[in-house]
């Protein structure tokens, strides 16, 4: 949409640049289309159901009927605050709506209540980890609108229908500086976003119902020169496709500038059947769409007292929940980003930790044994078979040496698949008791050792592979069951 226009017209001069790609800078700006999660449309009382035959959740103000007015839902503008002090905005005191034209089907006005010139949030950014370094995406705005319809395009018997369910449902659409330099920056970006407007509970982020759709102008330029002329890529449902998406629009836009050609403003779709972008529609500037107050709704007003309320209600947001998960438990960044990935991953680490588990253990094994199994079975971790509490009590076996690490992954292979429900009781069952007798130890390490005279002079010759196999025979022979500190220990000790 025309917000862009604005951003990418400001100079850029004073922001660091990004990777190269064959010499030239990638220039990426992002507009995102939240769909907020109020029971009714933004300015009706219809459903915001996803899924219900055409037509079905489209009333009199929805369709544009002759005497209707637009009613602003209050439940839409809290969500608006929320995302405002969730992302450091501002958050005015007094916006306005306006009347955006365009002509298409599936907008039975032939214009979309949108806001221009003053935003409902101005300001504020989006922080993530781009592997270890951490990036900072300022954003423009975030305005509330109603979404358009929907045209269905039955190519088989040629003909278009159009399905007016979603027209009036509420969105914000957040739009930022020209900002990222390349499509993996996007795609952090992307995510991070997502994560907070789910955090918060504004957005359900379903992706594939179209809750969170993103579009991505994308320029090129050589360094130091002026901002290319952009092209914007709508609708991405994916983070694959995203990425997959902006690549080949930046391997594009080079390709015609190294052979001479002018990049013609527009607007694209990705197709994922071939992996490139082709061009829909001339891109249209603010000027097209004749932006005009909306007379039928007056100035939305914002109460101070109001935003403090919500402020109240707001959550532990998950930079500042990572950063305390860095202060208290001495997590890695990294380590702190993976466990906010939303709050079930944080509410069941919070919980095992509660329970007893040491963090780094319980962080490790959360995005280890946990992850692998929620990954292959495609489900979250509110359904994990394995609970905190048992966790904990897994991880408590492995501190206090009762088993080691390849005996305790027998175990979770236990509980999750549902051979038993108690730790101990598994350990017992399964024979899986870590050897810790320093007496029945030394005695396999002397039998070893007697057995073992070239790895012995191996090693003392300073190859160190040779003292790895002698750990592996002390295991051997003691079926697996000795501690491995304690025989690393005993080796030491007896080889000098």
């Amino acid at each position: 949409m025309s917000e862009m226009t604005h951003a990418f017209a400001a100079a850029q001069e004073g922001r660091p640049t990004g990777p190269l790609v064959q010499g030239y800078e990638v220039v990426i700006g992002f507009e995102t289309h939240a769909q907020l999660s109020t029971a009714s449309k933004i300015f009706s009382r219809a459903s915001t159901a996803f899924g219900a035959e055409p037509n079905t959740q489209a009333c009199a103000v929805d369709l544009a009927l002759p005497g209707t007015l637009p009613v602003m839902n209050q439940g839409a503008v809290e969500r608006a605050i929320k995302l405002g002090l969730a992302l450091g905005s501002h958050i005015a005191p007094r916006s306005v709506f306006a009347r955006k034209n365009y002509f298409y089907p599936d907008l039975p006005k032939g214009y979309q209540i949108s806001q221009y010139e003053i935003p409902v949030v101005q300001g504020g950014s989006v922080s993530f980890y781009l592997g270890d370094e951490l990036k900072t995406v300022r954003l423009v705005r975030a305005h509330l609108e109603e979404d358009a319809g929907k045209s269905l395009h039955e190519n088989f018997i040629g003909q278009s229908g159009i399905d007016l369910n979603r027209a009036g449902t509420p969105l914000l659409e957040i739009v930022t500086e020209p900002d990222i330099r390349s499509s993996a920056e996007a795609v952090a970006y992307a995510r991070e976003l997502h994560k907070i407007v789910t955090w918060i509970g504004i957005c359900d982020g379903n992706m594939q119902e179209g809750s969170f759709r993103c579009d991505a102008n994308v320029s090129v330029r050589k360094p130091g020169q002026p901002l290319g002329t952009r092209r914007e890529i709508k609708n991405l449902n994916s983070f694959r496709f995203m990425q997959q998406a902006i690549d080949f629009e930046i391997r594009w836009q080079i390709e015609q500038l190294e052979d001479g050609m002018a990049i013609q403003q527009a607007t694209v779709l990705f197709d994922p059947d071939t992996g490139e972008t082709r061009a829909m529609r001339t891109k249209e500037d603010a000027a097209d769409y004749r932006y005009f107050p909306d007379p039928d709704l007056p100035p939305l007003a914002i109460a101070a007292e109001w935003i403090e309320r919500v402020k109240a209600q707001m959550p532990e947001l998950p930079r500042a929940m990572a950063e305390r998960y860095v202060r208290e438990h001495g997590l890695t960044d990294y380590d702190a980003t993976q466990l906010t990935q939303s709050p079930a991953h944080a509410a069941y680490f919070e919980a095992a930790v509660a329970a007893g588990a040491a963090p780094k253990l319980a962080s490790n094994w959360l995005q280890g044994e946990v992850t692998k199994r929620l990954n292959a079975q495609e489900i979250g971790i509110e359904a994990a078979p394995v609970k905190p509490a048992q966790l904990a009590a897994l991880i408590g076996r492995i501190s206090d040496g009762t088993i080691s690490n390849n005996a305790a992954r027998q175990v979770f292979e236990a509980l999750w698949s549902g051979e038993g429900q108690d730790v101990d009781a598994v350990i017992e069952a399964k024979g899986l008791k870590q050897m810790n007798d320093s007496g029945a130890l030394e005695k396999i390490v002397d039998e070893v050792l007697a057995k073992n005279e070239k790895n012995i002079a191996e090693y003392r010759a300073g190859k160190d592979k040779a003292f790895n196999a002698l750990v592996g025979q002390v295991m051997k022979a003691s079926a697996g069951k000795a501690n491995p500190a304690q025989v690393n220990a005993l080796l030491k000790q007896k080889l000098g």
